[in-house]
């Protein structure tokens, strides 16, 4: 959580320092080095092609802000793609922003949680007041969405297990191995699924704390059922078996999208 404020403090440091991006391009390649080194994934996981998770992908996404900090339109609509798969799907994100992604996820699932940091805790923190009132933009109101304010790593369920979780919290590789652990605490069945965001900075580059997190917070017998989802930031935890591969930099497209863009002023 915070990742904007962050992304926005290092760019203006790098700014005012551009051998601080050094720094940004050494830290990738150490934990590189440690998931090569530990888990033998230089390149990453092996990636499924979206068309085979979904022979007749079709969606439409509703919010979109196109602003700093948003998941990508294909993000977005893989959610509500895999929330589809469900019978009246559960659904849980930890980090909820503008609360884009659950507001999507909601047009097709039953019920839908979603857990940020306390908004009095950010401001005590620091962050802009106006940053913090952006939080649940989208999402407040909508009323099979109950937003909880908290830690996700303090976040206690006795019942409640979900179908899909989304884990787009704080970014670095502790908190993510804390997040990951707990939501695998969280799954109902053997068909739930659990994607992560910024599995990649941007298609081609992979965030290896990320991964790293994620890797070192699955359980070991699940872990071969890790992939990356083509054209897209995210990495995916799902137990049927599906055609996946190394994909090399610089590939061929083998897809092409249609997308269609309508905007109104609110």
């Amino acid at each position: 959580m915070g990742k904007l404020r962050k992304f926005l403090q290092a760019l203006s440091l790098i700014a005012r320092q551009p051998s601080l991006l050094n720094h940004v391009i050494n830290a990738n390649e150490v934990m590189k080095e440690t998931v090569t080194k530990k888990h033998d994934l230089p390149a990453g996981l092996k990636t499924i092609d979206l068309l085979d998770l979904f022979p007749h992908f079709h969606e439409t996404i509703s919010p979109f802000s196109g602003l700093e900090g948003s998941s990508t339109p294909l993000d977005l609509a893989l959610l509500k793609s895999v929330a589809k798969t469900f019978t009246d799907c559960s659904y849980l994100e930890i980090g909820t922003w503008r609360g884009e992604s659950v507001a999507n996820v909601a047009s097709v699932a039953h019920d839908c949680t979603t857990i940020n940091l306390p908004d009095n805790e950010m401001l005590q923190s620091g962050f802009p007041a106006k940053y913090v009132g952006l939080h649940r933009f989208f999402s407040n109101g909508l009323k099979n969405v109950e937003h909880i304010q908290s830690h996700s790593s303090s976040y206690k369920t006795t019942n409640k297990k979900f179908d899909l979780i989304f884990v787009d919290g704080d970014h670095h590789y502790e908190q993510v191995r804390k997040d990951t652990e707990i939501v695998f605490e969280l799954l109902r069945d053997e068909n739930s699924v659990i994607v992560w965001h910024d599995y990649m900075n941007h298609a081609g580059e992979l965030r290896f704390e990320v991964l790293a997190g994620i890797l070192a917070g699955c359980p070991p017998q699940f872990r071969s059922n890790l992939y990356h989802v083509s054209n897209t930031l995210c990495a995916i935890f799902i137990r049927k078996n599906y055609a996946s591969a190394f994909v090399e930099p610089f590939h061929n497209p083998n897809k092409i999208f249609t997308m269609e863009v309508d905007a109104r002023r609110i």
